[in-house]
């Protein structure tokens, strides 16, 4: 669904979902999850890096590669995600939020296989200057989240616990 009004940033993400509800795989909206100081291990959602639009977003989280940029010619936000993993990736899918609280997607959730690249396209409209890109992993709708997976500030604090 396309974004109307003014936005200044994006932040697009990979999301896979174990949908088993296990401990490891659902960890990155656990305790501490949001709050991670460590860059690779951390959660940069709630409001990492900056980057400009004519940054590329490219980074390996638990297994998703992200790969995104925006394209100014025709307002859109394409990109890839890929399975690094030699193990099937369970309902991944590709959100970006705008740093006004809008967020386009998610895509529809995909079990990926190993090396599997899927492509990614999500419309936007309105005028923004700035993007912070994130790739997720965990068990999401499966392990508890509820009331539109990211809450009203699109952190993902206190859902996935166990």
């Amino acid at each position: 669904m396309p974004a109307s009004g003014q936005f200044d940033g994006w932040v697009p993400h990979a999301e896979v979902g174990s949908g088993e509800g296990g401990t490891e795989s659902g960890g990155e909206h656990g305790a501490g999850g949001e709050s991670g100081s460590e860059g690779s291990g951390g959660s940069e959602e709630a409001s990492g890096n900056l980057l400009t639009l004519d940054q590329s977003f490219d980074e390996v989280r638990l297994g998703a590669r992200l790969i995104m940029a925006y394209q100014p010619a025709d307002n859109t936000f394409v990109g890839t995600v890929e399975n690094t993993t030699n193990s099937i990736l369970n309902r991944v899918r590709v959100e970006i939020h705008l740093s006004n609280g809008v967020e386009l997607g998610p895509t529809t959730p995909v079990d990926m296989t190993p090396g599997q690249v899927i492509d990614v396209v999500l419309p936007a409209s309105g005028q923004f200057d700035g993007w912070v890109p994130h790739a997720e992993v965990g068990s999401g709708e499966a392990g508890g989240e509820s009331g539109g997976e990211h809450g009203s500030r699109g952190e993902h604090g206190s859902g996935d616990r166990g």
